[in-house]
């Protein structure tokens, strides 16, 4: 309430302030109108400031001060290169705002890359953004499942793709296999549909590591810079990550923990698709992709079938299951029954007459 006051009393100070003074040659009425719409946007521009955090301040801060310092040396060089004039004040002024409003743009930008409690002191009372960096991998692009995940609401922050994960896709997408360009085209497909999602950003960076030659190495190195996440479904980049300290989010260790679970002695309908390696074996695969070793069920090939599920085993590549078939729980078809006659119902069929031959009494 105390601060609705302060700026209702703000904007009459400065109507009245305009009413006196009646800048730009105005009476004092349309000055002091003037006034009030001139309150009214500062009080609108400080609402807004505060939603912003105080590094994208800083950054916007530090980025319009060395626009303006660029543009006071660009109208340095405007000043020896054009006579005195309108066209020389214009383009001097026409500089100044623009170099002042990309510097104030790419700082605020660039803020959110600010490290505050580094510095202490006021600084580091800071909040942390509620935003987190993740870097994607080429391999996680490619997959694709990625767009997925962003589109069902699980994935927030900024998407960070570095400058050498492009090329590498560009390189892939132009490469003379087939299979390989059509995966580089993929990837690509799904950059551009994450883009298109609403509730991200999307950031392209242009840090570089010349020194580091790996792709994966210098996403190590760069996760480090920006204190992120490294987004990927590659296991050696999970595990050369986590041994550098750097945070990962494996795609394929997702989908692990987001399939069913079983328990030995549960029931379960599969369909059995092939043959197994060992004897009687066969092989069914559920929604997810679960392998499912049946034993019993080599004569069952194409059908769908109850099994008892005897153990899960858990690798790194995923989930298997093993189950048993019961094959007494499949009785041979019965034979039909052929429905008796209503004897009631049967008429007896006429006895054909019989010619009786006569026979003549003597007399």
């Amino acid at each position: 309430m105390d601060l609705v006051f302060i700026r209702i009393l703000f904007v009459l100070i400065t109507a009245v302030a305009s009413y006196e003074l009646h800048p730009l040659g105005l009476d004092r009425w349309p000055a002091a109108g003037v006034g009030i719409l001139v309150g009214i946007a500062v009080v609108l521009f400080e609402l807004r400031l505060r939603r912003i955090s105080l590094k994208r301040l800083i950054g916007a801060a530090i980025g319009s001060i060395l626009g303006i310092a660029g543009a006071y040396l660009f109208s340095l060089v405007i000043r020896n290169s054009i006579h005195e004039g309108p066209t020389q004040s214009f383009l001097q002024l026409f500089v100044m705002l623009i170099m002042a409003y990309v510097g104030l743009v790419v700082g605020a930008g660039k803020g959110d890359l600010l490290n505050l409690a580094a510095l202490g002191g006021i600084f580091g009372g800071e909040k942390p953004s509620k935003r987190s960096h993740k870097i994607l991998d080429t391999s996680v692009i490619i997959d694709g499942r990625i767009a997925d995940i962003a589109e069902t609401g699980f994935l927030d922050g900024v998407i960070v793709i570095p400058q050498f994960v492009l090329r590498e896709l560009q390189l892939v997408a132009d490469s003379a296999d087939s299979m390989k360009r059509n995966r580089g085209r993929r990837g690509l497909d799904i950059l551009q549909r994450i883009q298109k999602i609403a509730t991200l950003q999307v950031q392209i960076v242009e840090d570089d590591f010349p020194a580091v030659r790996e792709v994966d190495l210098k996403l190590i190195e760069l996760a480090k810079v920006y204190e992120s996440k490294i987004v990927t479904n590659d296991f050696n980049l999970n595990k050369v990550a986590q041994l550098q300290g750097v945070a990962v989010l494996n795609i394929n260790e997702l989908a692990n923990s987001l399939k069913p679970i079983v328990l030995p002695g549960e029931i379960m309908k599969v369909f059995i698709l092939k043959e197994g390696k060992e004897y009687n074996q066969g092989v069914a695969y559920l929604d997810d992709g679960t392998m499912v070793v049946v034993d019993n069920a080599r004569k069952m090939i194409g059908r769908n079938i109850d099994i008892s599920v005897t153990s899960v085993l858990q690798t790194t590549a995923g989930k298997m299951i093993f189950g048993k078939f019961d094959e007494r729980s499949v009785s041979a078809p019965a034979r039909p029954i052929e429905p008796r006659p209503d004897l009631r119902k049967v008429v007896p069929a006429p006895v054909p007459a019989v010619a009786v031959p006569e026979v003549h009494k003597p007399e």
